[in-house]
């Protein structure tokens, strides 16, 4: 009889592979969940980016205990069964699985004895919680020239834990247990399973994190008015634009993610127009009245949820990310009528992707202007001296943190 629990190990296993190994995101290996039940894909997923978040300590344990490094899958094996051992799960339950989803590899059989030899040396002597995880040096480095080591620090600390889950309301609809935030966003417990939620197949919310929020709140469409939501998937800004009353043109250039923005539309009723276009070659019909750009960006502000980021990028791509970035800001001013506003925002916490894209886009374009937000909620001490928001992971740590974000809204002159 095979030991429980070894499926969803196994298949924990094979997504640290993806990750370390191939340098694929999470996202991008699900087709290796193919075939489990609901219940063991989602705790799969929950291991392995438990595992990424404390990589570095789980290796400090095995250390003692492997001679020469073994196969990369029997590595990842070790390093799911201390975490889980960290963690304080039961020792006879998490060695036979792992044993047993060695056994089930003809390639990591020969290493069963190997798993069940040092978990059990391990879990004579459990390890403790290790300290937060540091960010590699290629990321951590600017991010202590940039916001000083104790940020940096914090930052880690709020990425060592699940996030909670953030929703956006609509009509007032708040589940029971969820947490109001100053900005208007709600807070449930991590792991919370929001489709299970009353109000939620009727499209009383969505999934959104706080930071992700503003963005939208901060160009503040009015019903009846033309806005492009540019890079739009998978839509919670179309969403609450939408909600606004505007009439909403959505554009991203994958037809594939925009299948989710039409099936959130479906859910919640609401309505927007969905091109699948890049940006950078589509025009509106006629100029517009605003424009939200949320530009492709290395992302790095969304570690707390996305623990593999570290593991697959190096910031080799964030000259292309920074010269596509000016470009679709240039592109989205020309859809502006004269006085139109455009909001700017990226979810990273580099400056090049956010500070610095602001100062060149104002000298590009004499005139341009910073419109300082004024929404309800926010800290003052987010707001920069140009007059943007700069949200950083470890804002709000004692909530759970917030995604890192750069938002700004500019004007045109009339």
């Amino acid at each position: 009889m095979a030991a429980e629990g070894w499926a969803a190990r196994a298949a924990a296993v094979a997504l640290l592979d993806a990750v370390l190994g191939e340098r694929r995101m999470l996202r991008e290996a699900d087709p290796l969940l193919e075939g489990l039940a609901p219940p063991d894909r989602a705790r799969a997923q929950r291991l392995a980016a438990t595992v990424l978040r404390r990589l570095d300590a789980a290796d400090a344990v095995l250390a003692p205990h492997l001679r020469r490094a073994p196969p990369r899958r029997v590595k990842n094996a070790l390093r799911l069964g201390v975490t889980e051992l960290a963690q304080g799960a039961a020792p006879h339950g998490v060695v036979n699985a792992l044993v047993e989803a060695m056994r089930q590899n003809r390639r990591t059989a020969p290493f069963a004895g190997l798993v069940n030899a040092v978990l059990r040396q391990v879990a004579l002597s459990p390890p403790p919680e290790p300290p937060p995880q540091k960010l590699p040096p290629w990321l951590r480095k600017p991010l202590v020239a940039a916001w000083g080591r104790r940020a940096v620090e914090g930052m880690e600390a709020v990425q060592a834990l699940p996030p909670p889950v953030d929703l956006t309301p609509r009509d007032g609809a708040i589940p029971e247990g969820a947490e109001p935030l100053p900005t208007g966003s709600l807070r449930l417990p991590a792991g919370t399973q929001v489709t299970a939620l009353p109000g939620w197949a009727e499209g009383g919310f969505w999934v959104q994190d706080a930071g992700a929020a503003l963005a939208a709140r901060l160009l503040d469409a009015r019903p009846g008015e033309a806005v492009v939501d540019l890079c739009a998937a998978p839509g919670g800004k179309t969403l609450q634009l939408a909600a606004m009353g505007a009439r909403v043109t959505a554009v991203d250039i994958s037809a594939p993610r925009l299948e989710r923005l039409r099936q959130n539309l479906a859910r919640t009723g609401l309505s927007a127009e969905v091109v699948a276009a890049d940006a950078l070659h589509w025009t509106p019909p006629a100029p517009v009245e605003a424009v939200l750009l949320d530009a492709p960006c290395s992302a790095t502000g969304t570690i707390r949820r996305h623990p593999d980021l570290p593991f697959v990028k190096d910031g080799a791509d964030l000259p292309a990310l920074t010269a596509l970035q000016a470009a679709l800001i240039d592109r989205a001013l020309a859809m502006l009528a004269p006085g139109g506003r455009l909001v700017f925002c990226t979810c990273s916490i580099l400056p090049e992707e956010g500070e610095a894209q602001l100062t060149a886009a104002l000298a590009r374009h004499p005139g341009l202007a910073v419109e300082p937000p004024g929404l309800p909620g926010l800290d003052p001490r987010w707001i920069t001296p140009a007059g943007a928001l700069r949200l950083l992971p470890h804002h709000w740590a004692e909530r759970g943190g917030i995604d890192g974000f750069f938002i700004a809204r500019l004007r045109l002159p009339g």
